[in-house]
């Protein structure tokens, strides 16, 4: 008799990076996804025929992936199409001109020397020292391992070396820490918005943080043929291996009894038994009826803790007066009147940050002027899509506002002549149920934050985590880390 499955619930990069490391050890998996297509989060958004990624635009921390491919017996090299970024990103606060990070850390210091002065150069050299030295204690200890407590995470670095804890800063907001950098608050504000890359508010979020800038300048890719090729890979690779992926499958209920996985109910009414459940959506989804036990070691994210959503703008317009790299970022006249905003008083700013991503850029042909190009265009937001429907007028009203943050710049939108597909908090929510259209799970508020999250397993026999709302954290490469790591919960089980 043919042993029965793990199921894993949920194609996005954690699912698809599960799926890959269980079948890859002989495991018989069936991954069920709601949507017709993989990659979750990583989603694709058809706009006047051509396909925009309209979720992570970014792909780092390259070495993830070599693992992960190694496991099914081949390489990243050998299935994706990579070229290496050589700007990281273009940065404007007005239209007096514009600011470059690179790849090469010695071009962005004297960019740095050049647009903000001395002081700010020799404080990006410290900055970089001490952002590497953060990743570098947490890179074997927290961000590839599994979920520690704050004394275990003390273990695994060594308790006796206690300045290496202290560097991590746990006890200072990034924003603070900044200021020991960067006499500039602009440049506050440039390294500030790695705290939104999961969801959080830089004057909120803990210094440790910094250590995302780190990732960053050890390599930011593009992948030819847009970020929805690296899941279609995956799942690919999932399936080589023997895995069974079944889109169109929306999940009413995870079985229990006796406080054990024994399977899901599809909201077809079919019932599918498995040996093990691996769960990959947002975890604030079990709860009773989604799953009929009361023993899930996953507490509800409350609302005041949730982490940042988003309105999107997945467009094909055409451009002028700005010179935009792949990656662009244009900066609110008043960071913390943004986040007061998002954070404390639940508004969608007034005055917002905005992100460009112009994926016509660099990777491809360059963009002929007035040709309308792929863009995904990005402001923060609360996470309110479970109790707020943004009106038309609503989200046209912020998507002015982004287009005024945008002309203060030079950039301009052909609006008129292009089409612009928004997508708001609420629908969030819906791809993402339970969720309120956050996109990071819970946000790093506080230097504990880090551990509430939960890790792999939970108190419910067989049933396991995985995640951008899970240890290691939200974002493309932290996801696919914690699939492998329940992967390996799982397997560790088995042989138990």
């Amino acid at each position: 008799m043919q042993a029965l499955p793990t199921i894993i619930i949920g194609a996005g990069l954690a699912g698809l990076s599960a799926a890959v490391a269980l079948s890859a050890k002989g495991e018989r998996v069936l991954l069920l996804e709601k949507q017709g297509y993989v990659g979750g989060k990583m989603r694709e958004v058809h706009v006047a025929g051509r396909p925009v990624d309209s979720g992570p635009t970014v792909f780092t921390m390259k070495w993830v992936f070599d693992r992960l491919f190694e496991m099914a017996g081949t390489s990243v090299e050998r299935e994706l199409e990579l070229d290496k970024a050589e700007t990281l990103a273009r940065h404007a606060w007005d239209d007096t001109g514009t600011f470059d990070l690179f790849a090469d850390s010695k071009q962005s210091e004297a960019e740095i020397e050049r647009f903000f002065g001395p002081k700010d150069a020799a404080g990006f050299r410290r900055f970089c020292r001490d952002s590497a030295q953060v990743f570098d204690t947490l890179k074997d200890t927290y961000i590839a391992a599994s979920c520690p407590s704050p004394t275990q995470l003390a273990a695994r670095v060594g308790v006796l070396k206690v300045s290496k804890l202290l560097n991590l800063k746990p006890f200072h907001t990034l924003w603070r820490a900044l200021s020991e950098y960067f006499p500039d608050p602009r440049l506050r504000q440039l390294y500030g918005r790695y705290a939104t890359y999961v969801g959080s508010s830089p004057f909120l979020a803990p210094a440790t943080l910094m250590l995302i800038a780190h990732v960053e300048q050890e390599g930011v890719w593009f992948v030819k043929g847009g970020m929805h090729r690296l899941a279609k890979t995956m799942a690919n690779l999932a399936e080589k291996q023997g895995a069974d992926i079944r889109l169109g499958c929306n999940i009413a209920q995870v079985l229990t009894k006796s406080r054990k996985a024994t399977g899901v109910k599809l909201a077809s009414g079919e019932v599918i038994e498995a040996q093990k459940v691996l769960y990959c959506g947002d975890v604030s989804r079990l709860t009773q009826p989604f799953i009929n036990t009361v023993a899930v070691e996953t507490a509800k994210v409350p609302p005041s803790r949730r982490s940042l959503s988003a309105i999107t703008w997945s467009a094909h317009v055409a451009t002028s007066g700005f010179d935009l790299k792949r990656h662009n970022v244009f900066f609110s006249g008043d960071y913390a009147a943004e986040f007061n905003q998002i954070f404390k008083r639940q508004q969608v700013p007034s005055d917002p940050t905005v992100y460009v991503c112009a994926q016509d850029r660099e990777s491809e042909t360059d963009v002929k002027l007035g040709t309308p190009e792929r863009l995904l265009c990005l402001i923060n937001a609360p996470a309110y899509g479970d109790k707020r429907q943004l009106s038309d007028s609503d989200v046209a009203e912020h998507r002015e506002a982004m287009r005024a943050r945008l002309s203060s710049c030079g950039l301009t939108l052909d609006v008129d002549a292009g089409v612009m597909q928004p997508t708001q908090p609420a629908g969030f929510n819906a791809l993402f149920p339970s969720s309120g259209g956050a996109l990071y799970g819970r946000a790093s508020h506080g230097w504990t934050a880090s551990f509430a999250r939960p890790g792999a397993t939970t108190k419910v026999r067989g049933l396991y985590l995985a995640g951008g709302s899970v240890h290691p954290g939200a974002g493309v490469p932290m996801a696919t880390l914690s699939g492998m790591l329940a992967a390996e919960e799982m397997i560790k089980d088995r042989a138990a």
